[in-house]
This record gives structure tokens, C-alpha cells and sequence, in this order.
């Protein structure tokens, strides 16, 4: 069974911080690379920044510097620590595996960021 579950959202300002986390299912995790997506109203899904299974990461241009993906093999976990959070950054943030191999999302987590 495929699944993904993410949490750690909410509402912030400008400036602040959140830190998500995402918990899938060991048929996904285990030798895949995972990311972290987001998809603001209107636009596009892009690739925020991903991790391989040997810990390595690379990260979207607008984040760089401002936010960490890491994950827990152990714990099926990825997670993104989110800093000096812009209005920009507000979107639906979504995990799965770089590339995607199943077409299955879990239900996302919102993040707001005020100005």
C-alpha cells in the first residue's frame, strides 16, 4: 500500500518559521529520492527541494539558504525545516518521491505567510 501523510503547517509571518514532516509508506521511501512540492493557487506544482536515500539535497533557487529538507530512513520521515518564510511561500506542500513513480498524494499541508 502507497501512502503519504504530511503535517506541520499552519499560519505564519513573514519572516518566521515552520517545519514540516512527512511520513510514507516503506514501499515509497525505502532507495527513493523524496521532495518536497507546493503549489500555490493558480500555479503550477514545482519541486521545492529533494533529498536522495544517501542524504544529499538540492533545493528550488527562491529557497536556497532559507529552507533544509532532510529525512529519517528509520522512520519512513522527510522533513522540511522552513526559515525566514516569505508571502511567496504560501502554497499546499505535498511529499513524494523525485520522479514521481506513483501517482498517489497524500493530503497535503497548508502554509500561509502573512505580510
Amino acid at each position: 500500500q502507497v501512502q503519504l501523510a504530511e503535517s506541520g503547517g499552519g499560519l505564519v509571518q513573514a519572516g518566521g518559521s515552520l517545519k514540516l514532516s512527512c511520513t510514507a509508506s516503506r514501499r515509497l521511501f525505502s532507495s527513493n529520492a523524496m521532495g518536497w512540492y507546493r503549489q500555490a493557487p493558480g500555479k503550477q506544482r514545482e519541486l521545492v527541494a529533494r533529498v536522495y536515500s544517501g542524504g544529499s539535497t538540492n533545493y528550488l533557487d527562491s529557497v536556497k539558504g532559507r529552507f533544509t529538507i532532510s529525512r529519517d530512513n528509520a522512520k519512513n520521515t522527510v522533513y522540511l525545516q522552513m526559515n525566514s518564510l516569505k508571502p511567496e511561500d504560501t502554497a499546499v506542500y505535498h511529499c513524494n518521491t523525485v520522479p514521481i513513480v506513483y501517482n498517489v498524494w497524500g493530503q497535503g499541508t497548508q502554509v500561509t505567510v502573512s505580510a
